[in-house]
């Protein structure tokens, strides 16, 4: 063996064990193919070399060049112009590459004889872990080319060739795995957009229970910051004030969660996500309501990798179940007694006795007309409610309403049976504002019909308005109970009442005032109260007297 050919393998050795701890590196997909082109040239006494590699488009672009000025690398596009899909090595072929290259060195002015193309193939979707691609016969997938140019005229050998298919092994793994990496750097990305927009909280655990990964919805649920909750254990996110389950989710993996157990008298969460259900103690003391599904994903032997928990924030569906029963509770109290009292004198009514007797048949006529009319409106304001939330309750038959009417027409109305000084104060030119009438008289009637029932017997109910150059406003006054500070801004929600002894003795749905604020706001104006326990309330309707009154369904909007 001639010291030349020896101090030729040193020198191969030498460049694949570089390139091989390039391919580990951090070193980025251009420096490694310059790496490996500077190389093959030099093995194989070239003078210049070239790597192209394959676009999503099926072309090819140089991407590392070895003795050419950059300007001049755009002169050898016309060798990729053809170059074969094939997949296999053997049957990689460019036609008249020879003829190609004496133009291109007639137009560079580049003394080049000749040229070997090789190409740079894998496996598809196959991660490269060596170099025996030709091995087998199986489909492969060109990456790209890399040629090698020399000046003298001594042909490539077979063993060039082979040299060469060393370096194009080299190249097509560190183009694979780049395509790998980058392919998988992306979905990282996708997943952690998917992440930071879910709705829900998302954590992710690893088999020992400790924090991994928590999404900014589940740090804003639990209060602990995204960077801060990496490495604690679950629980100390997850502290239940309350939970529907008897054993925790350690307890549950100890138990054998989430193999999958065959046999009838297994355990139903077994081989299933696990659901808990609770009161959620977040880390500021506050209390939330939360379901949580923690979904196990296995490796293919069946070991724990992780624990996905989805954490939902559940207190509308609490909110929505307790205002369900509370207007079950409501409606069935209201509906009852106007009922019982129609058919107690309807009942009466149809003996001997009452009817030989015109005065008393006149009084029970009468009162099952004002509890037919009592029930009548408390179906007109579920109807309304219904409507309301459903975003459409339309407005017809606007125009100018003389609000110092309306009250004189409502408190006549309740004069009679009130037992309170019903007292109108407006000036004698109040202005009329644009409205429906109807809606408007109902605003007041509300209003007026709280302070009576809210009031002690003889206390004064004062009604009064003023106006400006702009807008009315309309005050409703009782002597009443007062109303704490905490319950003012509730009491306009839908069949929400103040809780107290005083209140529960007065009926009611809790609907009137909510209709009330959404008749206001659909007229562009403005409702609110202002109290304190035992100093009676007041509340203050402000309207607009040019309104430019839009339809129902877009103020609607604020009550939804």
């Amino acid at each position: 063996m001639s010291l030349d050919f020896f101090d030729y393998r040193v020198r191969q050795r030498d460049y694949l064990l570089s390139i091989a701890q390039a391919l580990v590196s951090r070193l980025n997909l251009r420096a490694v193919l310059r790496l490996i082109l500077q190389g093959a040239v030099d093995l194989l006494q070239g003078q210049v070399g070239l790597i192209a590699l394959r676009t999503a488009g099926k072309t090819f672009t140089f991407w590392a060049s070895y003795g050419l000025p950059p300007a001049m690398v755009t002169s050898f596009e016309s060798l990729v112009e053809d170059v074969p899909d094939v997949t296999s090595p053997a049957d990689f072929f460019i036609p008249e590459l020879g003829e190609r290259l004496g133009e291109i060195a007639e137009e560079t002015g580049l003394l080049l004889r000749q040229v070997v193309a090789l190409p740079m193939m894998v496996e598809p979707q196959s991660l490269i872990s060596g170099i025996s691609r030709r091995a087998g016969g199986r489909t492969q997938e060109l990456l790209g080319v890399i040629f090698v140019f020399r000046s003298h005229s001594l042909h490539f050998s077979l063993d060039d060739r082979q040299v060469l298919a060393s370096f194009a092994d080299y190249a097509a793994i560190a183009v694979n795995n780049a395509r790998l990496y980058e392919t998988a750097v992306t979905e990282r990305r996708r997943m952690d957009a998917l992440l930071d927009v879910s709705a829900d909280g998302i954590m992710v655990l690893g088999p020992d229970l400790n924090v991994t990964r928590i999404n900014r919805t589940l740090s804003t649920l639990t209060g602990w910051p995204g960077e801060e909750a990496v490495g604690h254990p679950y629980d100390a996110l997850i502290v239940w004030a309350r939970r529907n389950s008897e054993r925790t989710l350690r307890q549950v993996l100890e138990a054998g969660w989430p193999a999958r157990i065959a046999g009838t008298d297994a355990p139903l969460w077994q081989g299933r996500p696990l659901y808990v259900e609770g009161e959620l103690r977040r880390r500021n003391g506050s209390v939330v309501s939360v379901g949580i599904t923690y979904a196990p994903l296995l490796a293919r032997s069946g070991r724990l990798l992780n624990i996905i928990a989805i954490v939902r924030d559940i207190t509308r569906f609490r909110e929505a179940d307790a205002l369900k029963d509370t207007f079950i509770s409501i409606v069935s109290h209201e509906l009852k007694t106007p009922i019982a009292i129609v058919k107690g004198y309807a009942e009466t009514l149809s003996r001997p006795q009452a009817q030989r007797d015109p005065a008393l048949m006149k009084e029970m006529l009468g009162a099952i007309v004002e509890e037919s009319d009592r029930l009548a409106s408390l179906v007109d304001d579920l109807l309304d409610a219904s409507r309301l939330q459903a975003g459409g309750l339309p407005f017809q038959d606007i125009e100018e309403v003389d609000l110092s009417a309306v009250a004189r027409h409502v408190v006549d109305r309740y004069r009679p049976q009130a037992q309170h000084p019903l007292v109108l104060d407006f000036p004698p030119d109040f202005p009329a504002v644009e409205g429906n009438p109807r809606r408007l008289e109902q605003v007041l009637d509300n209003l007026v019909s709280n302070a009576i029932k809210y009031s002690s017997p003889g206390g004064e109910v004062r009604i009064a308005g003023q106006a400006t150059p702009a807008e009315v406003t309309i005050s409703v006054h009782d002597s009443g109970m007062g109303i704490p500070l905490e319950e003012q801004e509730r009491i306009f929600e839908r069949f929400y009442r103040v809780e107290s002894p005083d209140t529960r003795a007065v009926s009611g749905t809790g609907l009137g005032l909510y209709l009330t604020r959404a008749i206001v706001r659909a007229h562009g104006g403005r409702i609110w109260v202002e109290s304190a326990p035992g100093r009676g309330a007041t509340f203050y309707v402000v309207l607009p007297r040019q309104t430019g009154l839009a339809l129902w369904e877009e103020s609607s909007n604020h009550e939804s």
